[in-house]
């Protein structure tokens, strides 16, 4: 069985925004599987199908970010989930570009609230994660106020093209080819810098 986790954070207010772009990546997962999200389990919206063969339960903590760990170990745990082979998590991440992935098998959450709740409760790193690039916070805004506003028309373009890819990522990790998935998707676009490009062993 796989767990397959979207953060973000519940309520109408903050659909769409920066920081639940991990909702929205799980919810093209959900539309690829046709798996429809919608029971209420373990501080989360659940659902439940199978892909490749293999079970597939899909989340979305609905803590708020911040408490996301609560969720995601209350499912480990009832569903004797093995963090390390069958745990993978989408989040959003301000230090890749809009659209950018960044596929990776283990590795420190960064400044990410979230996954260190997760990090911290579940007692690993060694799990996969998928990051969706949002962009840079500009210089002077509220960090908070950034993650938690709308992309631009332009933007979301590219975030609902990476929503798309992120889930076609996943479905080739289910299929056994991790490693596959990160070469295809961990490219650079538009020939921006990107240190972590070719080799980065803690995010």
């Amino acid at each position: 069985m796989y767990l397959i986790v979207g953060l973000g954070n519940p309520g109408r207010q903050y659909e769409h925004t920066k920081h639940n772009c991990g909702f929205d990546a799980l919810d093209e997962v959900a539309d690829k599987l046709k798996i429809s999200i919608s029971s209420k389990e373990h501080k989360a919206l659940v659902g439940k199908g199978y892909a490749f063969g293999e079970k597939v339960l899909l989340a979305k903590p609905q803590t708020f970010m911040n408490l996301s760990g609560e969720s995601v170990l209350a499912l480990c745990s009832y569903y004797k989930i093995d963090p390390e082979t069958q745990l993978i998590v989408l989040y959003d991440d301000i230090d890749l570009s809009p659209g950018q992935l960044r596929i990776r098998k283990n590795g420190s959450p960064g400044g990410h609230n979230g996954m260190k709740n997760i990090t911290a409760l579940l007692g690993t790193r060694e799990f996969t994660r998928i990051r969706i690039g949002v962009g840079a916070k500009p210089a002077g805004r509220d960090l908070a106020d950034y993650v938690l506003s709308h992309f631009s028309p332009e933007d979301r373009q590219l975030l609902d093209e990476a929503f798309s890819q992120a889930a076609d990522a996943v479905l080739q990790i289910l299929q056994g080819d991790l490693n596959g998935a990160m070469n295809q998707y961990n490219k650079k676009k538009k020939q921006q810098e990107d240190p972590d490009a070719h080799f980065d062993s803690s995010s």
